[in-house]
């Protein structure tokens, strides 16, 4: 088990990744980083927490220790753009969402520096990730991965006004099969409002893993945080997260019947 991630092992042939989930920085990045970079405000908050259900499910889920702010690894480590024309953040972000620094002058980590953050934490969780994946399709046939992450309900930067609450992404349907997105968006998600491929249509991992016609699936939920926080103050609210987390585990149970179907192959 690498220091750099959680794998929380299951049952079932579901996966579920929070790749933005981890909130620590090492102390070398941490040192010329600004006040502001060490806030790691653009975190996906409490994914852990709200999924916290799905462990019983028998679900497996995987769990990064470290920022996004230290690499993405929701992003190509070649460095290719996944919304080409948009306002995007690199495998190493250098801003916030809000275009604030994250380091203090002539700090950004140079090429080797990123490079040398692929080793350490990016091929970890991605060979954890790949290796779990494999392991689920030999002993099920088949398997379903479920990208968890969560965002500020308004980010200028990279849409206009408010998000919708549930926001799907298959790449187009690239992802996963079509018999499953039609299971995920006939769930009942009132009162929260839902849409699959608008301006999420699934990051890195999801368009790099999911590959149906070999049995591996997978979706990724963008989830407003305004369903689940106080976001301003970047806190859990209770109240709130228990009003969604039964619609969450509607989504999971689905996964997990689909993923227990025979394979098509």
């Amino acid at each position: 088990m690498s220091k750099s991630y959680r794998l929380i092992k299951g049952s079932v042939p579901l996966l579920i990744s929070m790749p933005h989930n981890g909130e620590k920085i090492p102390a070398d990045i941490a040192r010329v980083m600004t006040d502001k970079g060490l806030e790691v405000t653009d975190t996906d908050w409490y994914m852990d927490r709200l999924y916290a259900f799905a462990e019983k499910l028998g679900a497996f889920i995987l769990i990064p220790e470290y920022s996004r702010y230290v690499i993405d690894l929701n992003r190509d480590p070649d460095g290719v753009d996944l919304y080409p024309g948009a306002n995007s953040t690199e495998l190493c972000p250098t801003t916030g969402f809000d275009l604030s620094p994250l380091y203090k002058n002539n700090s950004a980590p140079n090429g080797k520096q990123i490079g040398q953050r692929v080793i350490d934490y990016w091929q970890p969780y991605h060979q954890i990730l790949a290796s779990t994946l494999q392991s689920l399709k030999q002993q099920f046939g088949q398997a379903v991965l479920l990208e968890a992450h969560s965002i500020r309900s308004e980010v200028p930067r990279f849409f206009t006004g408010q998000l919708p609450d549930f926001n799907f992404g298959s790449s187009d349907g690239k992802s996963c099969s079509a018999a499953l997105v039609e299971a995920i968006t006939d769930i009942d998600y009132a009162p929260y409002s839902m849409v699959c491929n608008g301006r999420f249509k699934g990051g890195y991992i999801t368009r790099a893993y999911g590959q149906p016609k070999d049995n591996i699936h997978a979706i990724q939920l963008e989830l407003s945080q305004r369903t689940y926080m106080h976001e301003l103050e970047m806190t859990y609210h209770e109240a709130f997260a228990k009003q969604v987390q039964p619609k969450l585990k509607a989504l999971v149970e689905v996964l997990i019947d689909f993923a227990q179907q025979p394979s098509e192959k």
